[in-house]
């Protein structure tokens, strides 16, 4: 009797599987270079990134490189082309004239930076199309600001600008145009100041309700009504009172020469800083440095 036939282990696979083995190779090879590609990349956009940070530093006088982010993938067609559509850099601990803690944040648009300058640490070249900047002052820095430092534990606020001139908050009955007409003067706001001083031995919470106005490089902060009590309740200090006290709450912060030479246009009244902001065209990345 015949055996059947065995099955020959040795014979050649099939053609398909050879084809789909070539084909996970190719796939496999692609992924792992494109995984290099795009390690390569991030590698020089860190690199970079880097290289701006630390020029960034030495220009503004800090001690920690700022934050830089190169937006846009891939950055390599960037680099090549030497042109940058988005970069944000902040930092904190910024020396601008009389104030030792800034805070600075910067939004750079159509930036023209040579690869070759860049990867050798060259910014002179730098250019910025476009950028916005705003510059954040802590109320502890303003509190260092002459004669605010007759106030003990001063204390910033928000203030409506009707508030401030009225002593009433008069925005839900304000009309359409008034409404318009403020938000579009950007460059003053309402603040509150508050803090303890002393009155007749005594040290006593004042409430300070001002106008923050920008005039060039300067703020100034005028003062128009004091109140006393609490953050529920309080009570108008009297005239008498009000005309000793009132120009201890007048002040003006020069601000120098801000970073990337901005020349401010609005001034925003957060709890516990002043921000201001300002936007500058065709600007070299050598001229960032603040005033001193």
């Amino acid at each position: 009797m015949s055996r059947p036939a065995t099955e020959d282990r040795t014979a050649s696979p099939h053609p398909a599987n050879r084809r789909g083995r070539r084909a996970r190779r190719i796939v496999i090879s692609l992924v792992v270079l494109a995984g290099v590609l795009v390690a390569a990349d991030f590698g020089l956009a860190a690199y970079a990134e880097h290289t701006v940070s630390q020029k960034a530093r030495q220009q503004l006088g800090l001690t920690d490189d700022p934050s830089v982010t190169i937006h846009g993938f891939p950055f390599t067609t960037q680099a090549i082309g030497g042109d940058y559509r988005h970069i944000s850099l902040s930092a904190s601990g910024v020396p601008i004239k009389d104030l030792k803690d800034v805070g600075v944040n910067a939004e750079l648009t159509d930036v023209a930076a040579p690869l070759s300058d860049l990867v050798n640490g060259n910014t002179s070249a730098i250019t910025i199309g476009k950028l916005s900047a705003q510059v954040t002052i802590k109320a502890s820095d303003i509190a260092k600001i002459d004669p605010l430092t007759k106030i003990e534990d001063l204390r910033i606020e928000p203030s409506s600008i009707e508030y401030v001139q009225t002593g009433q908050d008069l925005t839900s009955a304000k009309d359409g145009a008034t409404a318009r007409a403020e938000t579009q003067d950007k460059s003053k706001a309402g603040i509150r100041v508050s803090g303890n001083v002393e009155i007749g031995g005594q040290k006593i919470e004042i409430f300070c309700f001002a106008m923050i106005e920008l005039h060039g490089t300067t703020i100034q902060i005028i003062p128009a009504r004091l109140q006393y009590g609490n953050d529920k309740e309080t009570t108008v200090v009297p005239q008498a009172v009000q005309k000793a006290l009132l120009p201890n709450f007048k002040a003006t912060i020069d601000t120098g020469k801000l970073p990337f030479a901005v020349t401010p246009t609005a001034v925003v009244v957060n709890s516990g800083s002043v921000t201001i902001k300002g936007e500058a065209e065709n600007v070299q990345f050598s001229r960032m440095a603040s005033g001193g």
